[in-house]
């Protein structure tokens, strides 16, 4: 059994040259978000970046006062105040939108950094050398959880950019080239079913004389 030949039509060009029209569209928007994302990553990296490294130094400032505690105040008294801290710190966790990705941020965190009558161990029970051990490590826990934080954007950000690159290569590689050369295959048919038609008419017309 023959086929007959599926011939194309104008209207199935017109729509092949809308999802060309589309999918450029599309692709130079999803070119713009990724480098948006890009820029974006990089500059919370440096936050990240830095405040990695203002950790480090706080732990090093941190360390020095427990030392001076333990060896002016005693093991039993640094110890003891440890013991007497009686809840462990909350963190009220929220969500925000950074260029279209959904990352965390911190709403409260109240409880981590806390006044001297608060710590459980008393105002008298402790000396300032203690006080400032304790405020130390209670600086390095908020600057732990901003650093969660930005690491976790970070994390999410570099997914986002590597599912909108994918997007991207797929569009310019694959789907935009695979619908020009439909479009130019339709053109060209049409273009030869075009001079059929006219030879066939000027043949038409030959035998009608």
């Amino acid at each position: 059994m023959v086929q007959r030949e599926v011939k194309p039509t104008r209207m199935e060009l017109i729509d092949i040259r809308k999802k060309i029209f589309l999918s450029e569209r599309g692709y130079k928007l999803l070119k713009m978000k990724r480098d948006g994302l890009v820029l974006e990553f990089f500059k919370i990296f440096s936050k990240a970046r830095d405040l990695r490294a203002e950790i480090i130094a706080l732990y090093k400032k941190a360390d020095e006062r427990l030392t001076i505690a333990r060896c002016i105040d005693g093991e039993t008294v640094v110890s003891s105040a440890a013991f007497a801290v009686g809840h462990n710190p909350t963190v009220v966790m929220g969500k925000k939108n950074v260029m279209g990705v959904v990352v965390p941020t911190t709403l409260e965190k109240s409880t981590v950094k806390r006044r001297v009558d608060r710590r459980g161990y008393g105002i008298i029970g402790a000396s300032v050398r203690v006080d400032e051990a304790a405020d130390a490590y209670e600086t390095i826990v908020e600057r732990i959880i901003l650093a969660a934080e930005l690491e976790t954007t970070l994390k999410r950000l570099i997914d986002e950019i590597e599912t909108t690159k994918r997007k991207v290569n797929a569009l310019e590689f694959k789907i935009i080239p695979e619908l020009k050369e439909i479009e130019a295959f339709i053109r060209l048919r049409l273009e030869e079913l075009e001079r059929e038609n006219v030879f066939r008419l000027k043949r038409i017309k030959h035998k009608s004389v």
